[in-house]
């Protein structure tokens, strides 16, 4: 599996081969969507930096629109969690959103919100893959600590077509 990734990555850099557009799924449900998931793989993040297993992000919709968002991991020495909110930056671009984990009296500066677009998505909304446009960041996610394997090969497939380079992904959950 390792040959196809690397065959795959070698295309995508190769000149004249297209490159999907990295692109929102046309439709994110916020009150499906809502609730725990589970961190199967993301690409190297600097606020992810202490994580060693037992990721998990929590949302939940507001009144306003706007989704709290918490998120934890096991570190070496406990746990670590951070609380941050979501919104959508566009109301016709449904499955982007925009995230910010910056205290309440500085979320109104643009640089603090970074782009979070849902661009797979389970149907019954089992799984989902984030990203933003720069493909710098990626986290495939699931609702239960485990994916399998057919789908996070199926997923990394996606990715790597929307130009993603998963030479450095963290396997964070279980893939059977």
């Amino acid at each position: 599996m390792r040959d196809l990734l690397g065959a795959l990555n070698w295309a995508m850099a190769s000149p004249g081969i297209a490159l999907t557009p990295v692109t929102a799924v046309a439709d994110l449900d916020l009150e499906r969507y809502a609730g725990t998931w589970h961190e199967i793989a993301r690409l190297p993040m600097y606020f992810q930096r202490k994580c060693t297993g037992n990721v998990t992000a929590h949302y939940a919709p507001q009144i306003d629109g706007t989704v709290t968002v918490e998120n934890r991991c096991g570190t070496d020495g406990g746990e670590i969690a951070s609380q941050g909110v979501a919104r959508r930056p566009e109301a016709f671009a449904r499955g982007k959103l925009e995230v910010t984990f910056v205290p309440p009296w500085l979320r109104w500066l643009p640089p603090v919100w970074a782009d979070y677009w849902v661009i797979a998505l389970d149907d019954d909304y089992q799984w989902s893959m984030v990203g933003q446009p720069g493909r710098k960041y990626l986290w495939i996610l699931s609702r239960t600590p485990q994916l399998d394997q057919a789908t996070f090969e199926r997923l990394k497939a996606t990715a790597i077509t929307m130009g993603y380079d998963l030479s450095a992904l963290i396997v964070s959950g279980q893939v059977a």
